[in-house]
């Protein structure tokens, strides 16, 4: 199985009274599969997991998968603190039609060192068929999945990559020069997809394409392609949007610039909150800046602004 490219990390749809918006969510996959997007994640961060009751987990995955038709890899989150209920939930999703394989993060609060984490996450591995994915995410976990571990767990058959969202290009780089092959780096922060791809990254699991999917699959078929030129114009002209998805706790701007550009909803889980009207509108100005609203590229003017 080759998995590169642009993939997303889904955001969740939801209605003003809080329940899952089943149609939205259909109509979101469709659209990114239209766009190019090469990849779907559905249930991880971006996608208000941990808010989830297990059922909206698995309807969430199900609706992707069927929406999804087979047409691009599903990797759906499948993420606990309890290795007991990581490996039961592994083995209740591997279960879901159409679904390609999980991604799984760090165990969070309870912070396992590098034996604790090789152990967790060998452990998931062997309750499911599937691929696997790991997920380092210590801002969001508060422990680290160290390159050495990452080795040691690459001998496992099927875990066949990770989504890195260290930050730690460091850390990366000593990866993606001692991992095989065939096994899959993935950047994890739009910001950092061109050093990473630069440096032998598969792709990137993007935030950003939730809303620009078709400019954020350009970036990074440009370079994977090697058009470091276009790469980087195109990094340059959507940089400051990527990091204005982190203004305020994602998936909360996200979700603002989607709604701005008629794409979604703002609706949010507690505890998460939509953005605040001061960041509302320095997105909406940001937005319509990059001429998303009409869906015509920025102005020269525009862009030295950024």
């Amino acid at each position: 199985m080759e998995l590169f490219g642009c993939g997303t990390a889904l955001v969740t749809p939801f209605r003003a009274d809080g329940a899952l918006d089943e149609s939205a969510l259909y109509t979101l996959v469709n659209a990114q599969i239209d766009a190019g997007i090469d990849m779907l994640v559905p249930c991880g961060t971006t996608g208000e997991a941990a808010t989830l009751s297990e059922s909206e987990w698995l309807k969430v995955v199900e609706i992707t998968c069927a929406a999804a038709s087979g047409r691009v890899p599903v990797f759906a989150g499948c993420t606990h603190n309890s290795t007991y209920v990581a490996v039961e939930k592994a083995r209740r999703i591997s279960q879901v039609a159409g679904l390609t394989g999980i991604l799984t993060a760090n165990p969070y609060y309870n912070r396992p060192g590098q034996e604790g984490q090789y152990q967790h996450f060998k452990a998931i591995a062997h309750a499911t068929d599937l691929p696997v994915l790991l997920y380092n995410i210590p801002g969001r976990t508060g422990t680290n999945l160290e390159a050495a571990t990452v080795l040691r767990l690459a001998e496992i058959p099927n875990i066949v990559g990770i989504k890195e969202s260290s930050g730690n290009i460091l850390q990366i780089t000593e990866l993606l020069t001692q991992v095989p092959r065939s096994f899959r780096v993935f950047a994890g922060d739009d910001t950092l997809a061109l050093p990473i791809l630069a440096l032998g990254g598969a792709g990137l699991i993007s935030v950003a394409s939730n809303a620009i999917p078709s400019q954020m699959v350009e970036l990074v078929r440009a370079a994977m392609a090697n058009d470091w030129h276009a790469a980087r114009r195109l990094n340059r002209q959507y940089f400051k949007l990527m990091q204005a998805h982190f203004w305020e706790a994602s998936p909360a701007p996200i979700k603002a610039v989607m709604s701005i550009l008629g794409k979604g909803s703002e609706h949010l889980r507690l505890p998460m909150v939509p953005v605040t009207q001061t960041t509302r509108r320095k997105l909406e100005v940001m937005v319509g800046e990059l001429g998303l609203m009409v869906d015509l590229p920025p102005t020269g003017e525009d862009l030295r602004m950024y």
